[in-house]
């Protein structure tokens, strides 16, 4: 791995894992949303959380605003971790289409992932009818919006600075997620997917999640959670991470050789 770049918060590292989670954040988010996780994780389990460019180890480096360049960077991340070890990737909201995507293109390569969790984000072919893309908002519009998701930096109105750079990564986020399109008439992955949401979610009704399950042809799996966009954070995180690893902790058991 090239020691000079380090995109990856590794909280807890573990040598020769029985697991390597993968953790990819949402739209204005960075790695930091998902250190909780490491909390409730088995210990054998290694736990990497990937910072996007724009923000956390890359903030000196500019936010992608094109989903195929996120992807391809996210992939390049990934793949030098890709060994022996069973690989599973989670994304919450923007992170959902890159861990899907993610997925897809180590498939596409031999690589495939033994499991991939997505949450808080519509289906790739789901339209959402009459809503303007969030990326198309003036600032003041777009803030508002953010403070009523939740999940915002608690650093972001400390600073007239700090709101414009945070606005110009999350503007960026969201640019990519909104021109995103899935190729048509794609196959279906061939490994195990799970779905996490919210109850209350506006943004992923859980009335619409079930479209996830054309992207696999392997286990599908749906999970929802009292609350809102942000439904995971702060207390609720442990409800999470005990589905999570639920879930992996299956897929894994029916993934491992069997002795005669």
């Amino acid at each position: 791995m090239n020691s000079r770049v380090r995109p990856f918060h590794r909280p807890r590292p573990v040598d020769a894992p029985a697991v390597r989670l993968v953790g990819f954040h949402h739209a204005g988010g960075s790695a930091a949303v998902y250190r909780p996780l490491v909390q409730q994780l088995p210990d054998d389990w290694d736990l990497l959380l990937l910072d996007l460019p724009g923000r956390g180890r890359r903030a000196g480096q500019q936010a992608l605003d094109d989903m195929t360049e996120v992807v391809a960077t996210a992939v390049a991340d990934v793949l030098p971790w890709v060994d022996d070890t069973p690989l599973a990737l989670f994304g919450h909201s923007m992170g959902a289409v890159v861990a899907l995507e993610t997925a897809r293109s180590l498939e596409g390569l031999g690589r495939v992932p033994m499991w991939t969790g997505v949450s808080g984000r519509v289906a790739p072919h789901f339209a959402r009818p009459g809503t303007a893309p969030l990326s198309t908002l003036d600032d003041d519009a777009l803030l508002r919006v953010l403070l009523d998701l939740g999940g915002m930096p608690e650093r972001v109105t400390e600073s007239t600075d700090f709101i414009d750079r945070f606005l110009r990564t999350v503007r960026a986020d969201l640019t990519a997620v909104d021109n995103y399109r899935p190729t048509a008439g794609r196959s279906p992955m061939s490994s195990p997917l799970s779905v996490f949401g919210g109850t209350q979610d506006a943004w992923a009704p859980p009335a619409a999640m079930h479209l996830w399950r054309r992207e696999t042809s392997a286990r599908f799996h749906q999970q929802f959670f009292p609350g809102g966009h942000f439904y995971f954070l702060n207390d609720r995180f442990p409800a999470l991470t005990h589905q999570l690893v639920r879930q992996i902790a299956s897929c894994h058991h029916e993934s491992a050789p069997q002795v005669a």
